[in-house]
């Protein structure tokens, strides 16, 4: 079905509500699923109004919004404060967001009551999680307490330290047979979808065809179900080189450093603002005025 733009935002009646079923509804049919980043209400509605299914609010904002080194030390907090600013701005695509380091390691207690939060507080409809074999009882526990898990296995950010980095992760026979175990591990236990993140090509297609589950690649090739990208990323307003995966569909940094650049040449040469973007004194008001100042300057004489 083709969508046309109304008044800035794509026809709401004609856009069905994405939801954890429809995501399967769209692997069966073979569309492909889009996801982006978003961690404020502007971008979140504006990526909404494209189209996209899933938005993420991301534990990358650690680094694209709040200058972090790495995504480890964004708290339960900061978090919800993004995912609140755009849920306010999101009708249509599904929400996820990310459970920081720390809110899920620790017992499963600790992780239930913090993706509560998320979906209480946040207004999230799926919580994601890092991990895969391993996390597999958790997962199953929150899911129990009604609320929907995305897994992400491969190269999980949040083990940047035990993987010596961020590296590309089931290049040899075993790491291919732990992603896969991994993988079947997160479909048996009823996740929404599965990020596949920094693996081959060829075991990305395998996992998309051996699992029920929708995978969402990112740096794992085009054989997912569907593909996520950071916001960032996308528009060029990162301040590091681009991972290898990462395509630039626009420069918002060179938008807006020109519009600054020319916002500061024109209020140092006087040519902002103008006579016509300053308010002016009614006539009544502005005669009146001109009368005291006249007589003001007469008495000084």
């Amino acid at each position: 079905m083709s969508v046309t733009p109304i008044g800035g935002r794509l026809h709401d009646e004609l856009r069905r509500k994405v939801t954890t079923a429809s995501l399967r509804e769209q692997k069966l049919r073979h569309e492909p699923i889009t996801c982006l980043t978003a961690y404020d209400y502007a971008t979140a509605r504006l990526v909404d109004e494209a189209g996209i299914e899933m938005i993420l609010v991301g534990d990358s904002l650690a680094q694209t919004m709040l200058g972090y080194e790495n995504t480890l030390s964004v708290t339960v907090d900061e978090m919800l404060h993004h995912v609140k600013a755009v849920r306010r701005g999101v009708k249509s695509a599904l929400l996820l967001a990310d459970m920081p380091y720390g809110s899920y390691q620790i017992d499963s207690e600790d992780a239930l009551r913090n993706a509560t939060r998320f979906v209480k507080e946040g207004g999230a409809e799926v919580v994601k999680i890092e991990g895969g074999e391993k996390r597999a009882d958790l997962i199953r526990r929150i899911i129990d307490a009604e609320i929907p898990v995305a897994g992400h296995i491969g190269l999980t950010p949040q083990s940047v330290n035990v993987m010596g980095g961020y590296k590309v992760q089931g290049k040899n026979l075993s790491g291919i047979e732990q992603l896969m175990r991994d993988a079947l591990a997160l479909d048996r236990a009823g996740v929404a979808c599965i990020v596949l993140e920094g693996i081959p090509r060829e075991v990305a297609a395998m996992i998309t065809a051996e699992v029920g589950t929708p995978t969402i690649g990112i740096g794992a090739g085009p054989e997912c179900d569907g593909q996520v990208l950071v916001f960032h990323d996308l528009v060029n307003l990162t301040f590091a080189p681009a991972a290898k995966f990462v395509r630039r569909y626009g420069d918002a940094a060179g938008l807006i450093r020109h519009a600054v650049q020319g916002f500061r040449a024109d209020v140092k040469s006087l040519q902002y603002p103008s006579d016509e973007e300053s308010y002016h004194l009614p006539t009544e008001t502005k005669t009146g005025l001109d009368m005291v100042l006249a007589r003001k300057r007469a008495m000084q004489r």
